[in-house]
């Protein structure tokens, strides 16, 4: 029987086969803790990070809308970059809750993917 994070590492690994960034189009991805949550704009190319946002500092509301509110930020910092095309990369996650609500929240932001 497989962990929790050894699956998550099963599904990162195919996904980062197939989601790569480059600076015209960098690969949004999202880190979740069980307190905070990251999302860092990546250009794989060069090996940088673009734009990066989390949830440090954000106390008010339950994660969801937290989520949300670092996932607008992300796209705010984005578009200020130049940034407006990205690649989300789930990054083993499964898309919902957390990771859903702030991506719904960066494309409402202005951010196609």
């Amino acid at each position: 029987m497989i962990s929790k994070i050894q699956r998550r590492n099963k599904i990162k690994t195919r996904i980062r086969g197939k989601v790569s960034g480059t600076a015209a189009r960098p690969r949004m991805t999202v880190f979740r803790s069980n307190k905070q949550i990251y999302v860092q704009l990546v250009d794989d190319q060069e090996g940088k990070t673009l734009v990066s946002a989390s949830s440090k500092g954000i106390e008010e509301g339950t994660k969801i809308e937290i989520a949300a509110k670092v996932g607008k930020a992300a796209a705010e910092k984005a578009l200020a970059a130049g940034i407006t095309e990205v690649v989300f990369d789930r990054n083993g996650y499964l898309f919902h809750g957390r990771v859903k609500s702030l991506a719904d929240a960066a494309r409402e932001g202005g951010l196609k993917f």
